[in-house]
């Protein structure tokens, strides 16, 4: 089987979390996916700025810093508080006229449409945002033992966090994208599986709905399984771009 054309993978971080989150990717990916880790605001090595904590200024930021990664092959993936940046960043791309992912992957997030305002803790409780990092996983223990790197964490998630709550989901200004939507969610996660199902209704074209045993994290529970699987869709999306953009039809996996 022919190797497919490179690609550009774009990958925008959950809340409380860097770009770092990404960079293993690049050694377990194969060499034709080129994994961009988009670092946010006021963390990792842009921790001295400071947090960006409105949903469209993210993306407008996102759009302006990542302008040249973001042309000929590229495609947006976003995990949890990501997915929903990628949403907003192809949303505004299309707006300005601006060149289209060849599809967006969204991971471990309710559609746009469906999203829980509930579900998120008081971004100022500090015991709150604690309770929600041990409630999700994927917080390494040595995090919540230094009281340094908590400060960090709970600071960056609640400013993340705050981000989310200030998405607005409006119909007329959010119609179906016009490129294939692939989603992977985990079947143990807190999310209902009807809000995660319900991405199918922002994909004009292609959709696919990968499911994964484990929670919110299963990304990293079954890492081998999940990049098999977002390494498969790749290679789908550029198949289609080389037959001349034909899609696959909408499916559930």
């Amino acid at each position: 089987m022919p190797v497919p054309a490179s690609v550009s993978l774009l990958c925008l971080p959950c809340a409380g979390a860097s770009a770092s989150m990404y960079l293993r990717w690049r050694r377990l990916l194969p060499r034709w996916i080129e994994v961009v880790p988009v670092e946010l605001p006021g963390r990792g090595a842009r921790v001295g700025e400071p947090f960006v904590e409105n949903f469209d200024a993210q993306v407008e930021r996102i759009c302006v810093e990542q302008a040249r990664a973001m042309q000929g092959a590229f495609v947006l993936f976003g995990h949890s508080m990501g997915a929903l940046l990628a949403y907003g960043v192809a949303q505004r791309l299309r707006m300005l006229g601006r060149p289209l992912p060849r599809a967006l992957f969204a991971s471990g997030s309710s559609a746009p449409s469906q999203r829980d305002p509930g579900r998120l803790p008081d971004t100022r409780d500090d015991a709150a945002l604690t309770a929600d990092l041990r409630k999700q996983g994927g917080t390494p223990e040595e995090v919540f033992a230094s009281a340094e790197l908590m400060r960090i964490t709970l600071d960056t998630l609640g400013a993340d966090y705050r981000v989310c709550d200030s998405f607005t989901y409006t119909a007329d200004a959010s119609s179906p994208l016009p490129m294939p939507l692939h989603v992977f969610a985990g079947r143990q996660d807190d999310i209902d599986a009807p809000r995660v199902e319900a991405w199918s209704a922002h994909a004009a074209s292609a959709f696919t709905l990968d499911w994964f045993d484990g929670g919110h994290f299963f990304l990293r529970q079954h890492e081998a399984a999940f990049l098999d699987a977002v390494t498969r869709r790749l290679t789908q999306v550029q198949a289609a771009a080389a037959a001349g953009g034909r899609h696959a039809p909408h499916a559930l996996a």
